[in-house]
């Protein structure tokens, strides 16, 4: 059916005519009714003024014979922590259970630009803190492959509507892995842009009314295909409404159109962060097809030391998260940091640090952020693109009933940290580098497995490319029974 094809096609049958932009949100519509339900990804629909928003589409197609722009009359949906004029935008916090947008949030607006019809908003942890998606106000998004399973947080809804097919393309946003790991987990691809190419503006937990956001969030696309990725991409991507008057974006094309002869480094494992045996058997059988694809891998590379780079990460991560803290709050954190003793090198004890570092603390930790992308710069001016794990394990099980300080995970029958889900795509964040999440592979069980591609700084389409020609030549996830 139509409202399961890749976005590309869809967009190719309205642009032809095959079908009306009123016709394709009707099977989208329906199979909505039928779905979500099960597995609780949409959680706010905006049925009517999309119905008249493709009326619109149709009309405009028929006067002018030209698209509203790239996404012409295609429904979607966005993540509920993007607001969205005139439709509610709850960041799945019950402080904002009626908040409504008079304005959209940047990257809406450019959707609307190209002639996106927002049909809905898709479920988040509250506030976009946690790795799995639940809250009070809508509750639990289910992973599509097993109700027992988690969907991963926070993009967690928008992974579950597009692997469901209730939308093609999604928009989430990624910090510590928000947009990666739940497409690992659900099986579809996802891509954490360059840091800086897609505009924040308008998304929350920074409050409502915030111009800015987290010095490491970066919004971007979900799709079932690397290809509807870039068509996103192209949509999302370059100035924000305040600045587009002074400069424009024009990402390069990808180094290389062909696997073969491309410098590709393959870090399948580390002692930090170990993987489990399907993870490892998956990156074992990349290396190898790459090889006979003629591409170059190197399967002993280590760009930068993963246990260095994860702790700055999350120092830095941790200092982001206090701009919109409570005075209060925030106060109680101080004099908590303050009390303790020199030699407490605890979890809490680094948590609380990083939480209150002073500004001068900050710049520094800043500058062996700027020390570390200058060695993945030069990583790169010797290899094209790195791939590694996109988590430890396939999706884990939900863990909503349990208190966050009592959840662990377990690998190769091991018990691990609960946030050991995303030390791999911790890799990227703090330093500004693209990173695809690309379903291709299943464990026994049919859970999905992937991989996750990173480039250089704003090489984006290579990134895609890449990771098109993995989907291409590997089996992809079976897809869920809900599909459909």
């Amino acid at each position: 059916p139509l409202h399961l094809a890749p976005a590309r096609d869809q967009l190719d049958a309205l642009r032809q005519r095959k079908i009306s932009s009123a016709e394709l949100l009707d099977l989208v519509l329906d199979h909505h009714e039928r779905t979500n339900a099960s597995v609780n990804a949409v959680v706010t629909l905006d049925a009517e003024r999309a119905r008249d928003r493709a009326r619109e589409a149709d009309a405009h197609l028929a006067r002018t014979g030209e698209p509203l722009g790239a996404l012409h009359g295609l429904p979607i949906t966005v993540k509920d922590a993007f607001e969205t004029a005139g439709l509610r935008t709850t960041c799945g916090s019950p402080d904002l259970a009626e908040h409504v947008p008079d304005r959209d949030a940047d990257a809406v607006a450019r959707l609307r630009a190209a002639g996106a019809i927002i049909l809905g908003k898709t479920n988040t942890p509250a506030n976009c803190q946690d790795i799995q998606t639940s809250n009070t106000i809508f509750g639990t998004t289910r992973n599509p492959y097993d109700a027992d399973r988690t969907a991963g947080g926070s993009s967690g809804g928008p992974a579950a509507a597009v692997a469901t097919g209730l939308t093609a393309l999604d928009v989430g946003s990624d910090l510590a892995g928000s947009l990666r790991l739940p497409a690992h987990y659900c099986g579809v691809h996802a891509l954490r842009p360059s840091h800086g190419v897609v505009a924040t503006r308008g998304h929350i937990p920074r409050p409502p009314g915030w111009l800015t956001s987290g010095d490491m969030l970066t919004p971007g696309p979900l799709a079932r295909t690397a290809e509807d990725l870039e068509l996103l991409l192209g949509v999302l991507a370059g100035p924000a409404p305040s600045e587009v008057l002074a400069w424009r974006l024009d990402l390069p094309e990808p180094r290389s159109r062909a696997l073969r002869g491309l410098r590709v480094g393959v870090w399948a494992d580390d002692p930090y962060c170990r993987v489990d045996t399907p993870t490892r058997e998956l990156l074992d059988q990349v290396a190898e097809l790459l090889a006979a694809e003629g591409a170059r891998p190197d399967p002993d590379t280590r760009p930068v030391d993963l246990a260095d780079s994860d702790r700055l990460f999350q120092s830095l991560m941790y200092a982001t998260g206090t701009a919109s803290a409570t005075d209060a709050a925030f106060r109680a954190e101080v004099e908590a940091a303050a009390a303790l003793a020199d030699d407490d090198h605890s979890p809490g004890a680094f948590f609380l640090r990083s939480r209150t570092m002073h500004h001068r603390d900050w710049l520094r930790a800043n500058e062996e952020r700027e020390k570390l992308a200058l060695k993945w710069a030069a990583y790169f001016a010797e290899h094209d693109v790195l791939i590694t794990p996109a988590a430890p394990t396939a999706a884990v099980p939900d863990l909503t009933s349990v208190p966050v300080p009592q959840r662990r995970i377990t690998v190769d029958g091991a018990e691990r940290p609960y946030f050991d889900q995303t030390t791999w795509a911790n890799l990227t964040s703090h330093v500004r580098l693209p990173s695809a999440v690309v379903p291709v592979g299943r464990t026994a069980s049919g859970l999905p497995l992937s991989v996750q591609v990173v480039g250089p700084y704003l090489a984006d389409r290579t990134v895609l490319a890449v990771a098109g020609h993995l989907s291409r030549l590997l089996p992809q996830p079976t897809a869920p029974a809900l599909r459909g």
